[in-house]
């Protein structure tokens, strides 16, 4: 099948929709698939995945890359459009699509503005998915009446299990971009309450890796509220891995967490996750199984504490993450993604007939 994967964020930027747009380019072409990746982000020439780079002024593309997504759209049997909160190329490739899927990635806030009824409007006959079931029920609502199925972000478990580490203080870790959306300055102050919590005689070591907006406030907090806690910035996917296999509890923050793939990707290396229970999080993460879901900082504070406190616990659920796999290796995302794939050109052949 010819695929054009459409995302206004691509590499070489670093984020979620990012890494997962990539990632499923790559996952497609090994499984047989012929697939190109359109994207308004500036970078080099792309390394085994075609990349189409279209000129953008203030995140709108131009006309003449609309003209050239219109006139390449053409030659492909699907669209598979991914959107944020706003992406405009996305909506227009799957506006210009004879056969589209889209596939939302974000959760907006309760007060944020989201005239989602207005984009599917504008871009017509087309699909409509999501990461999780928590960003799906918010499409839905939006959108009543309408079919709004789930295709997760995927992962590769064994990529993620090294060898543990085994002489190491108590390390709680997090990966995140540093925006206020992410909420890293709370997790400093969360850290900071942890700290309280465990017996002072009782080593703990902090990462939080990341870059952005907020970086120069996080590292100004981080020095006034916690000093025991490392910002080294971003790191590679290899350099994360690394950092996983000497560390204990992975902590998720963000209570607009569309997916969680940091923290999926964390569980599969064997960390249990403390993450607050209001994103899609919740769909691999068991309370008590693969870690916690909290409703407020200060529960996670308390969750992680006792959870360090807990020897016994803390190795049990670690073993566990270690040696399951969760539902969305990428094999089952393959198959997800393509049995999708093969329902809307279905769909859209049945209609082109009906019509005629």
């Amino acid at each position: 099948m010819r695929i054009a994967l459409v995302s206004d964020c691509y590499l070489p930027r670093l984020g979620g929709i990012e890494l997962q747009v990539h990632d499923l380019a790559v996952q497609l072409i090994r499984a047989g698939h012929d697939v190109t990746v359109f994207t308004s982000t500036e970078g080099p020439p792309s390394v085994g995945v075609p990349v189409v780079r279209l000129p953008a002024r203030a995140g709108v593309p131009l006309p003449a890359s609309v003209e050239r997504l219109r006139a390449e759209l053409e030659s492909f049997d699907l669209v598979h459009a991914h959107s944020s909160l706003l992406s405009p190329l996305a909506w227009r490739a799957a506006r210009l699509a004879e056969t589209a899927i889209i596939t939302v990635h974000s959760l907006p806030g309760p007060t944020m503005p989201w005239p989602i009824a207005q984009i599917d409007r504008y871009c017509g006959d087309v699909a409509w998915t999501a990461v999780s079931g928590a960003v799906a029920n918010v499409v839905r609502r939006a959108l009543p009446g309408r079919a709004v199925d789930v295709l997760h972000n995927g992962v590769e478990p064994t990529a993620w299990r090294l060898a543990g580490r085994v002489s190491h203080p108590l390390t709680i870790v997090s990966t995140m971009r540093l925006s206020r959306r992410k909420r890293p300055i709370a997790l400093l102050r969360t850290l900071a309450a942890i700290r309280e919590l465990v017996p002072p005689e009782v080593p703990l070591r902090g990462v939080i890796v990341g870059a952005g907006p907020r970086e120069r406030a996080v590292e100004s907090r981080r020095r006034s509220l916690t000093p025991w806690v490392e910002l080294p910035g971003r790191l590679t996917r290899y350099e994360i891995q690394q950092l996983y296999a000497s560390a204990d509890v992975y902590l998720a923050p963000a209570e607009l967490e569309s997916f969680g793939v940091a923290a999926l990707e964390a569980r599969c290396a064997g960390l249990p996750v403390v993450a607050m229970a209001s994103g899609g999080v919740r769909e691999f993460i068991r309370p008590g199984v693969e870690g916690f879901l909290v409703e407020s900082d200060t529960e996670m504070a308390r969750t992680v504490a006792a959870l360090l406190s807990d020897t016994a616990v803390l190795h049990r659920m670690q073993q566990h993450n270690r040696h399951t796999d969760p539902v969305m290796t990428w094999e089952r995302v393959i198959a997800q993604h393509v049995a999708a794939y093969t329902a809307q050109r279905a769909l859209r052949e049945g209609s082109l007939a009906s019509a005629s």
